[in-house]
Order: C-alpha cells, then sequence, then structure tokens
C-alpha cells in the first residue's frame, strides 16, 4: 500500500519466547516437537528467491507463489475450498501505469504551464476516470479533514463540489489526547480518508502537498509500481500528490502563499480558502485485466455443531514485483514481508494437520493476494466469503515473523477492540509473557489498518494481529530498537529484503508457538469473540449475523 508508513514493518518484524518444552492443558501438546523448522526455512527460501520475482499481484512470480502455496495445502491434507472445488478463490483485477505523455496542465490567470509526471506530481489512482478535460477551479481546504467526533471540519467554509481540493499533508497537531489522539496520528491522517471525504463532499478530485522536508525521491519509488485495483471497484477521481516546489504554483495570487499556509500550520491556525489557479489532466495509460488468486485450505472441527463456526488464519503472500533497481537489484523480494509470515502459516497448518490433536471448530487459512495495493485480496474475500461472515468468529492475521530474538512480552494490534483480548491475556500467561502496548516510538501510525485484519474488521469479524514486544532475551530495548529502524529505513519495501536478512529461527518458533496456542484456544473455546461496545466493527457484526451473510 502506499500509505503504509513505518509501522506497517513493526507488523511483521515483532513475536517470540523460549518456552517450548511446556505441555498445554498438561497433557497433549509439547511444543518443542510441534514445529519443523527446516519446513518453515524451507518456505522461506522457496518464496523469498529471485525465481519467484518478488510475488507481484498478477504477475507470473505471484501466480508461482499461489501454486506453491496450494501445492503445499494439498500435501497436508487440508480441504480445497475455493472456486470449482480448487485451493484458489479467483479475483478479476484491473491494473494500469500513467505514462509520460500525460499532460497536467495549470491555469493562473491568462497564464497556463505544464507540470511535468514524477519530477513534480505524482498520481494516487490512474485510468480514464481520473480525467479533468476541462480547467477547474481549485480550493484549499487546510487538511482534508471532517471529524465530528473532535467537532473539526475544514470543509465548513468553502464549497467544493465540482471543484479540485488542496489540502496539506498531516493533521491538526495537540498534545490533548482527547483531540486528534493528542501526539499519536489517527485514521484522519491517511490521504486515502482524506480523499474519501473529498469525494463525499462532490469535489472532482484531490491534491496532496507534503511537507518541505519530504523526501520526494522516495515517493517516486513508492508510486513507480502499477496502480492495481479489484475489477468492480468503485470509479475513483483525480488524486494527485504534488513535489512541494512545484506546488507553490497553485497558491499563486490567492490570499495565502503556500509559505503563509505553512506558518499557519505551525501556529494551529490553519484554514480553508479558495485558490486563484486552474487545473486540467489528460491522463495516457497502458491498462489491463487479469485474474489473481487467494489460496484457500480448510482444517474442519470435530464437534457436531461447532465445526460450522470458522476461524480464519490468514497471511499475504503477495509483495510489490519487480521495481525500480536499486544498487542493480530491481526484485523486491519481500522475505520479512511477508514471506515469512506466510511460511509460518503454512508450519501452523502443518501442526494442525498433522499433530493429531482434534479441534472443535473449523480453521480457514487463507493466503491473501494485493495486500500491498490496499487489501485487495481481504476485501474480495469478505465481499465474496466462501463461508459466511456471520459463521466466522475471529481471523488472526500473521503478517510477518519475529526475526530478532526471543522476547518476553507481547502486543496484541487491535487487542483493545474485542474479547480477543482475553484469549491473549491466556496464551501470554501460559507462556509467561507480559502484554505490552505499541511502544510510543512506533505510534506514528494507527497500526491496525495497516494490514488484512481491518479488512476483517470492517466486515464485522473481530480481528488482531500479534507482535512482540521491545523486552528481548538477548537484546537490549535500545539495540532492539535500532535493528528495527535499519530495517524500516534500509531494508522495508526495497529489493533488500531478501535473503541475506537474518531470520532467528528460534525466535520464529516461538511466535508460532504462541499463534498456535491462541488459535487452538479459539477453535476449542465455548465462548466466542465479541466486539466490545462502542467499537466501529461491531454494527457491521451484528448485520451479518442478522442477514445471516
Amino acid at each position: 500500500m502506499k500509505s503504509k508508513i513505518f509501522l506497517s514493518a513493526i507488523l511483521f518484524i515483532f513475536l517470540m519466547s523460549n518456552c517450548f518444552s511446556q505441555n498445554l492443558n498438561s497433557s497433549l501438546i509439547n511444543y518443542d516437537n510441534l514445529f519443523n523448522i527446516s519446513s518453515f526455512t524451507r518456505h522461506i527460501n522457496f518464496l523469498g528467491s529471485d525465481l519467484f520475482e518478488g510475488r507481484g499481484t498478477g504477475t507470473t512470480g505471484g501466480n508461482l507463489a499461489a501454486k506453491y502455496i496450494a501445492l503445499e495445502l494439498s500435501k497436508l491434507g487440508l480441504k480445497p475450498v475455493g472456486n470449482d472445488n480448487t485451493f484458489y478463490q479467483n479475483i478479476p483485477m484491473h491494473g494500469s501505469r500513467v505514462l509520460n505523455s500525460s499532460r497536467l496542465t495549470l491555469f493562473s490567470n491568462d497564464e497556463q504551464s505544464e507540470l511535468k509526471l514524477n519530477e513534480d506530481y505524482l498520481l494516487y489512482q490512474s485510468g480514464s476516470q481520473t480525467f479533468i478535460p476541462v480547467p477547474t477551479q481549485l480550493v484549499f481546504v487546510g487538511y482534508g479533514i471532517i471529524a465530528p467526533e473532535f467537532d473539526y471540519n475544514d470543509y465548513q467554509e468553502v464549497d467544493v463540489e465540482g471543484k479540485i481540493v488542496v489540502f496539506l499533508d498531516g493533521e491538526p497537531y495537540s498534545d490533548d489526547k482527547n483531540f486528534f489522539n493528542g501526539e499519536a496520528p489517527t485514521i484522519y491522517n491517511y490521504p486515502e480518508s482524506k480523499q474519501k471525504i473529498a469525494i463525499s463532499r462532490g469535489a472532482k478530485g484531490s491534491i496532496l502537498i507534503p511537507f518541505p522536508n519530504t523526501n520526494w525521491e522516495k515517493l517516486q519509488k513508492d508510486f513507480a509500481f502499477e496502480n492495481i485495483s479489484l475489477a468492480y471497484s468503485v470509479s475513483s477521481n483525480f488524486s494527485a500528490v504534488l513535489n512541494f516546489q512545484s506546488a507553490l504554483k497553485l497558491f499563486d495570487k490567492s490570499t495565502y502563499s503556500l509559505e503563509d499556509v505553512i506558518n499557519l500550520h505551525s501556529a494551529n491556525k490553519l484554514r480553508s480558502f479558495n485558490l486563484n489557479t486552474k487545473l486540467s489532466f489528460r491522463g495516457v495509460f497502458q491498462e489491463r485485466d487479469f485474474i489473481a488468486q487467494n489460496v484457500a485450505g480448510l482444517i474442519e472441527g470435530t464437534d457436531p455443531k461447532l465445526k460450522d463456526r470458522y476461524i480464519i488464519v490468514s497471511a499475504h503472500y503477495d509483495h510489490l514485483g519487480i521495481g525500480p533497481v536499486v544498487n542493480g537489484d530491481s526484485i523486491y523480494n519481500g522475505v520479512y514481508d511477508n514471506a515469512a509470515g506466510v511460511s509460518a502459516a503454512l508450519e501452523i497448518a502443518r501442526a494442525f494437520s498433522q499433530s493429531g490433536i482434534s479441534i472443535k471448530r473449523s480453521i480457514l487459512f487463507l493466503f491473501l493476494t494485493g495486500e500491498e495495493f490496499g487489501l485487495l485480496g481481504s476485501k474480495y474475500y469478505t465481499n465474496n466469503p466462501l463461508f459466511p461472515l456471520y459463521k466466522t468468529i475471529a481471523n488472526i492475521n500473521i503478517d510477518g515473523i519475529a526475526s530478532f530474538d526471543n522476547f518476553e512480552s507481547i502486543i496484541g494490534i487491535g487487542k483493545e477492540y474485542s474479547t480477543l483480548n482475553n484469549y491473549l491475556k491466556t496464551t501470554a500467561e501460559k507462556f509467561g509473557l507480559d502484554i505490552v502496548d505499541i511502544p510510543p516510538q512506533f505510534r506514528f501510525n494507527e497500526s491496525f489498518s495497516q494490514s488484512d485484519q481491518v479488512a476483517f474488521a470492517n466486515a464485522g469479524i473481530p480481528a488482531m494481529l500479534i507482535s512482540e514486544g521491545l523486552d528481548y532475551v538477548n537484546l537490549s530495548k535500545e539495540e532492539g530498537l535500532k535493528k528495527y529502524v535499519e530495517y524500516s529505513t534500509m531494508y522495508y519495501h526495497t529489493p533488500f529484503d531478501d535473503l541475506q536478512l537474518p531470520i532467528n529461527l528460534e525466535a520464529a518458533k516461538q511466535h508460532m508457538v504462541i499463534l498456535y496456542s491462541l488459535i487452538e484456544d479459539l477453535a476449542n473455546n465455548p465462548n466466542e469473540p465479541e466486539w466490545n461496545k462502542g467499537v466501529p466493527y461491531l454494527n457491521a457484526r451484528l448485520r451479518s449475523i442478522a442477514e445471516k451473510k
């Protein structure tokens, strides 16, 4: 996802401990014998290799990865529950690349100037729906946010219907936790949220202006990949991000200059106003339609009644594929993100299918595509579920695996929303782990919304992702933090998230043990997880139950 910021890295860099020889419920499970690390490493070495070309959605490498996963599920004896009794859930998708022959023209009084793709601007969306054929008025709308819960509305004093809105990156600064969560950004911070608000107000398009210190070269690399969407997606509209220096022209002869706007932002006095400029856009695109696949295999429960209730264990197998060359390498292998998570999910599936331990509820192992382009696989699944949503009691998402060291604390990303937190507490107590919150250093992102668990939550299914804390066994918090920062700045979403990165296999095993135990508890516990009162996902759950969807 283009909006993924650093914290999506923490979603797959955290989790583990050294309690492998304990027996569950005083009897059945010896965790030391449950997992086969050689199988785990074999999966990583295949999926993370150059052979799979970065597992891009709708590419040869992505299709090979889907076939590999399906073959492994078949070997494990999981039941194929996809289309036509296969392991595949086929997803129609659309891909589009904007070409340099596209023309974005800025009009100011009697003057007009051309802005250059990549140098001056980048497109969030591409395709014919983004055309602005005639010069259209621009309106500056502050941060582009309407947040009723904070009594905040950037659109209150301006009419934007049929116009193009321009907004600043970020959101109002506050040290009050009751106003935009204080120093922790909210969901309104994301470009997608601002774009949706603009559409809801009748705007024809939107332009985001980053701050002067934004790394434009990094943005160019982030936007260099094909734009992929579900084929049936609602048509988008023009949405772009402008280089700060190029954006200066938008404010020509207007009430405030862009420099004035930055000063108003610093003083917490940002306001909306009409701009004295217009814009047109005629895009030229290379487009294609194709089929990608989710891969799904089922382990059926043994209880006559509870087997008709399902737990989804998900992991996205896609990554960015082939992209801009960096130091001679163009394959974005995605080993931490998320070959490691897929390998862990396959090994957990093997443990459940071959351990001989019975489970009452059924477990659907779901390997998702298109996560990097907007959670496409998980969104498609929730729109076209293989099993009714109201019968699906929980989603445990695996986006990465612990790779640094064994740990003594865990983080439940999304634990505050549902009674899945109770299951997490049981698991933590079993292995002598503390449950901690996301460290303050990482609270620059609304982490729950950064991976597939949020798509299941939006469909009403209680969901959670488990990560480890910074309380490592052999590393200090400072050393662990340094490793995380190194990964997120030097390797994440680059060609160097590859097989050269070290993975602490004991930490990975610990992660799998904890996930297995939690999933086993969900499968056999007489109670089902529920959303807490007042959370935004509760109504979707009630609706799916009422409609038996």
